[in-house]
C-alpha cells in the first residue's frame, strides 16, 4: 500500500514538473500585476515597486500583495498608503470597491474607494470627494518608504 502511494506521488510530481517546463518552454509566463494594470487601461505607476504577487479572478475582482504596508508621496503633495494586501474590482478604466488604499488628509487616513481613468487623467474618490491627477504622474512606479533593504534582499 505504501508503495502505491509513493508511486502516485512520484507520478504527480513528474506531471507538475512537466507542466512547469512546458509553460516555461512556451513562454506562457503569467503577466505581472503591472502588465495586468495596463490591460485595464491604467498606467503601471499606480502600483508601487515591490508587488510580491496578485490574484485576478474572472469577474475582475483582484488582490495584490506587498511584503508589508507601503507609503509614498503622490505628486509631491499627497501621502498614500497601500496595505500589505489591497483588493478591489477592475474593469477597463475603473478600479472600484478598493480596500487597503488610503490617503492622508491633515492628520487622518481616509480610504480611497475608487480610481477612474478619463482620457489623460486619473481621478481618486475619497467618499463623495474626488481629486484628479495627470496620467504622466504615474509613468513610473513609486518606491515605498523603507523598502530598499527588502528589495535588495530579494535580488
Amino acid at each position: 500500500m505504501a508503495g502505491t502511494h509513493l508511486l502516485l506521488l512520484l507520478v504527480a510530481a513528474a506531471g507538475v514538473v512537466g507542466a512547469v517546463a512546458a509553460a516555461e518552454g512556451n513562454g506562457t509566463a503569467a503577466p505581472t500585476a503591472y502588465e495586468m494594470l495596463e490591460r485595464y487601461d491604467f498606467p503601471r505607476g499606480i502600483l508601487p515597486v515591490g508587488v510580491e504577487g496578485y490574484v485576478l479572478r474572472d469577474d475582475g475582482s483582484f488582490e495584490v500583495y506587498f511584503p508589508r504596508d507601503c507609503e509614498f508621496m503622490l505628486a509631491r503633495t499627497w501621502l498614500v498608503r497601500y496595505g500589505a494586501r489591497i483588493a478591489g474590482a477592475a474593469a477597463s478604466g475603473s478600479l472600484t470597491s478598493l480596500q487597503g488604499v488610503y490617503v492622508k488628509v491633515l492628520f487622518v487616513w481616509l480610504p480611497v474607494g475608487e480610481v477612474d481613468r478619463a482620457g489623460d487623467r486619473l481621478s481618486f474618490y475619497i467618499g463623495p470627494v474626488s481629486t484628479s491627477f495627470p496620467l504622466a504622474d504615474f509613468a513610473d512606479s513609486p518606491h515605498c518608504r523603507g523598502y530598499d533593504h527588502l528589495l535588495a534582499a530579494a535580488a
